[in-house]
Formats: structure tokens, C-alpha cells, sequence
């Protein structure tokens, strides 16, 4: 997946200025940078939400706007930090919720949905529970469940970890991490943290005023050339005593 020269605005503010950015099969990209940077918009072009005002957004060399938009959506896991868990409904349906939409049998559906509790580390019986009745952990955590239940090809996740202490913060990004690894998953993250990049990404795209301003593996982002992104990188790769 790619957006090839993408732009957007937004009446007059410029949000992606030609923004080039390739997803490659099975690997964990994250977006940072700064607030109003276009994180966001650039995610949203990925799973059609936007459509671009001038470029395209291509999966497998051939533009989105060409393709069953529906069925893009329902093979790509789109998690936001809101989670936006339907309240009336149980856990359990929650995270079945595209396997519903499809059809698939209620047999597969129930061994679905507690395969990926298990996954989450959740306890099975809180598949019965209603989302008010988690934590916001636990919540965060049905939310990455659901956007999983359609084994997508692609998962885009949205400042997924921004309302969570620290201790959960730190558990959810283990098992975040680890999903890419698992199959031919390819995970985009949105973040303003860089700790998440670190401990998620295989490489890291630092953006600027609606581009890519550089990309690095998340071991080198000591190595950025860019003296702006030197500058923002650089609290997270001073030791301790700088």
C-alpha cells in the first residue's frame, strides 16, 4: 500500500503536500511528528475515509478510488484511541462485529473471537461484559481484537496507547508489537511518542507541514540527516546523563 504524491486540503490549510509514503508487506511503519503534522489525514487516505485532491493511494500498484472500497475497509483493522466500542452491544459481538457483516458462521465466529481474547490477553469471560464495564485498558485491548477478527491484510492504528498509564501502555505495545511477526500483517502506526515507534517500528517516517521529511529504521533515528529532525528525534536518543 502507498499514497504516491498525495495531497489534501482542508479549505485553505494544506494537510498532505504531495506526500509520498510506501507500506511493505508485513512490516510495522509508524508516522511521527509533531501535532497538525498530517498523521492522521495520511492514515485515513490509507483506508479510503479521505479521498486525495491530486495523487493516489495504491494497493498493490493499483489506486484505491479502482477498487471495492467496502472491501478494502473490511480487510484493513483501523483502531483509533477513542476505540468507539458499541455500548449496548457484549464484548464479544463487539469484536466479531465485521465477522457478522460477512456472514461467517456463528461456530467460527464464537472460536474467532475467543482466539483473539486469548491474543489480547484477556480472560474469556469478559466477552459477556458490556465495554463500560472495562477498563480502559481492557477496552483498548477489545478494540485491537476487533479490528483483527477479519484476519486483515493491513492494520492502521491511531494514537492507540495516548489515554493509557504507563504499566498498560507498556504491555499493549508488546502485543501490538509482536502481531506483524505473526503473519503477512503489515501495522501502521500514528503516534506523537516516539517510545511507541521505537518499540513497535520497523522503520519510522518523521513528518513535517504534510510530508515524509525522512524516513530510518527505528535503530538509526541517531543517524537522521535532517538537522530538523535531529532536533526532534534527539530526546529520544540522548543517554541518560545528556
Amino acid at each position: 500500500m502507498a499514497l504516491d504524491q498525495v495531497s489534501k486540503s482542508f479549505g485553505n490549510q494544506l494537510a498532505l503536500d504531495r506526500m509520498q509514503l510506501e507500506l511493505y508487506e508485513g512490516e510495522a511503519l509508524a508516522l511521527v511528528g509533531p501535532s497538525g503534522c498530517g498523521k492522521t489525514t495520511a492514515l485515513k487516505h490509507l483506508n479510503g475515509l479521505l479521498q486525495p485532491d491530486t495523487g493516489s493511494v495504491l494497493v498493490d500498484g493499483v489506486p484505491l478510488a479502482a477498487r471495492d472500497l467496502i472491501a478494502h475497509r473490511r480487510r484493513t483493522g483501523y483502531v483509533i484511541q477513542e476505540v468507539g466500542l458499541l455500548p449496548h452491544w457484549t464484548v464479544a459481538r463487539n469484536i466479531a462485529t465485521v465477522l457478522l457483516l460477512t456472514g461467517t458462521p456463528e461456530g467460527s465466529t464464537t472460536d474467532r473471537v475467543r482466539e483473539l481474547l486469548d491474543a489480547m490477553e484477556l480472560d474469556r469471560a469478559l466477552g459477556d461484559r458490556r465495554p463500560h464495564q472495562l477498563s480502559g485498558g481492557q477496552r483498548q485491548r477489545v478494540g485491537i481484537a476487533r479490528a483483527l477478527a477479519a484476519e486483515p491484510r493491513f492494520l492502521l492504528l491511531d494514537e492507540p496507547f495516548g489515554s493509557l498509564d504507563p504499566l498498560t501502555r507498556v504491555g499493549l505495545r508488546r502485543l501490538v508489537a509482536a502481531l506483524p511477526g505473526t503473519s503477512h500483517l503489515s501495522l501502521v502506526l500514528v503516534t506523537h511518542d516516539l517510545e511507541d515507534a521505537r518499540a513497535i517500528a520497523d522503520r519510522v517516517c518523521v513528518m513535517r507541514q504534510g510530508r515524509v521529511v525522512e524516513t530510518l529504521a527505528r535503530g538509526e533515528l541517531s543517524t537522521a540527516k535532517d538537522a530538523w529532525v535531529q532536533n526532534f528525534v534527539a530526546p529520544t536518543t540522548r543517554g541518560p546523563d545528556a
